[in-house]
């Protein structure tokens, strides 16, 4: 075995957490908890990655799932699910990739299923065959694939994993997942790319030349806080599953929520225009949002 195969999980990954819009695992959190949660998001950017072609060619990556240096993201997204497989086999084959070998204490100590893994594959999959999303129910199916899984994997972790709760961590996933389109509008079109559903872009009259400008129009802007309310709804579903749990885990759901508001608030406070660069939330913002959220959520409580 090789010292690069031998290698711990990439730090390079791991620190795209300080990136999000919201806490990925917070300090205040016990650290099996934290360990768990750094595993998953480990695997979720990993895959990310790939579909996004954000990996050198022939890097690292590729080599530990073995590929060869002309291979596309389809591949390196069939290499990557085989080698997830490992994580959950029986027949003692460990996974190739460093970040699937500190998934596998997760995926056995929380009894995780693959499910929520390979959803997260297939969105990676259909961002390389879908490139526009014809009405608001085409994203959403989007979103089940791409962020739904990760709030499930979060409820499967603290052990908190309920019909109900899964249904509002759905609607405050698929929220946060909206929020993160409406901020990456130009570097999304970039890769050509549109999250922004083709029904409403003609109602509001825009078309994608308007989202290639340096700035956006008042078409454009009106569009984008058309999507940004419809993202502010689901959110409101997070306010009683934030209220369902107690302690740490309360604060952490909270974090979510206040996350995707304040990315909200940026996106208002640039006026929609999100074609500059994506409107980032500040932490003040965040700070002021959780308390909203834990107030409100022990009224309803």
């Amino acid at each position: 075995m090789t010292r690069t195969h031998q290698a711990p999980p990439p730090v390079a990954t791991l620190d795209k957490a300080a990136d999000e819009n919201f806490p990925v695992a917070p300090f205040f959190l016990p650290r099996a908890w934290r360990d768990d949660l750094m595993a998953v998001y480990g695997y979720a950017r990993l895959v990310d990655d790939i579909g996004d072609g954000d990996l050198a060619p022939g890097g690292a990556d590729a080599r530990h799932l073995g590929l060869d240096p002309g291979d596309d993201r389809l591949a390196m997204l069939d290499a990557f699910e085989a080698d997830l497989r490992r994580v959950f086999s029986t027949d003692g084959d460990d996974p190739h990739h460093p970040l699937l070998r500190a998934l596998r204490p997760t995926v056995r100590r929380c009894a995780l299923t693959p499910e929520p893994f390979l959803g997260l594959i297939e969105a990676n999959r259909q961002d390389q065959k879908v490139r526009r999303y014809a009405d608001f129910d085409e994203l959403l199916a989007y979103c089940e694939l791409s962020a739904n899984p990760v709030g499930r994997l979060v409820l499967a972790i603290t052990g908190t994993t309920s019909p109900e709760r899964v249904r509002r961590s759905d609607a405050v996933c698929t929220a946060l997942q909206i929020a993160e389109h409406l901020q990456d509008v130009a570097e999304d079109l970039g890769r050509d790319r549109i999250y922004l559903p083709a029904d409403d872009m003609a109602r509001f009259h825009v078309t994608e030349a308007d989202l290639a400008a340096p700035t956006a129009g008042a078409s454009l802007r009106a569009l984008i806080a058309w999507e940004a309310e419809r993202a502010r709804e689901l959110l409101g579903e997070g306010v009683p599953l934030v209220g369902s749990v107690n302690g740490r885990l309360r604060l952490l759901l909270a974090g979510f929520v206040a996350g995707g508001r304040a990315a909200l608030d940026a996106i208002t406070a640039a006026g929609f225009d999100v074609l500059p660069g994506p409107p980032k939330p500040t932490k003040p913002s965040l700070l002021r949002h959780v308390g909203v959220v834990l107030r409100s959520a022990r009224r309803e409580g």
